[in-house]
């Protein structure tokens, strides 16, 4: 495993998701989301035309998260006949030479992972642009399992491990209060923000990563009641098969 994300001249955490990503059967949807978030930000926003940004963006939007939302905004892109994507672009607020970086990176990958034999696969076995999402959230959930937070009692959510109080940023799709989250960076500005945010499963976060979910160096904290429910619900399960 070190020696294939030694291979990949990207964030570690970044190039676990790409080596996981075949376990789930999205190596091509992973691979569209890496290349995004390599990229300077896809999404434009300009002030004086902020409404009809949201709008355009709304169409990629999925309830489950930022990922997932560059994932729609990318197979929506590539879909486009070569000649039309610069309009195309103009048209969705859409920074077009972010889109062409992100696909000069989505080469790259394809090229390693070619070179490493890891499989190219997808969720998309019609090619009708129909993911399954809950595969590619556990392959992200692979790779960013340590950039976690926990939806607390009293409404904010608290890091895992070192328990700071972070808020979901208001520029992402996430507009509920999901239980558990994963996020790709930390942004200190007026409050502390989580950015590019994804829902997860705390079952799945037991399962990947046994050795830092470990509960006898957890802090104490809310999130730790509900990881010895997950463990036990894992253990009951496993005892029965």
């Amino acid at each position: 495993l070190g020696y294939q994300m030694s291979n990949l001249p990207i964030d570690p955490q970044l190039a676990k998701m790409i080596i996981a990503a075949p376990d789930y059967g999205c190596s091509e949807e992973i691979m569209s989301i890496v290349a995004c978030m390599s990229v300077p930000q896809v999404f434009m926003r300009p002030r004086e035309a902020a409404k009809a940004a949201d709008e355009a963006k709304a169409q990629f939007a999925h309830p489950d998260g930022d990922h997932l939302t560059l994932l729609n905004a990318y197979a929506s892109y590539s879909a486009v006949p070569k000649a039309e994507k610069k309009q195309w672009c103009w048209d969705n607020f859409i920074n077009d030479r972010s889109m062409q970086s992100a696909d000069n990176v989505r080469r790259q990958l394809t090229g390693i992972m070619t070179k490493l034999q890891l499989p190219i696969v997808t969720t998309d076995t019609r090619g009708n642009g129909k993911f399954d999402y809950s595969a590619v959230r556990m392959a992200l959930t692979s790779g960013m399992f340590m950039q976690v937070a926990y939806l607390q009692k009293q409404g904010n959510y608290l890091t895992v491990k070192d328990n700071q109080v972070v808020y979901i940023h208001p520029g992402s799709v996430i507009d509920t209060k999901p239980e558990w989250v994963m996020f790709e960076e930390f942004a200190l500005t007026t409050k502390n923000y989580i950015r590019t945010v994804s829902t997860t499963r705390v079952e799945w976060l037991v399962e990947m990563a046994p050795h830092y979910y470990e509960l006898s160096n957890f802090p104490e904290c809310e999130a730790k009641a509900e990881l010895e429910l997950a463990y036990r619900r894992l253990s009951h399960s496993r005892s029965k098969n």
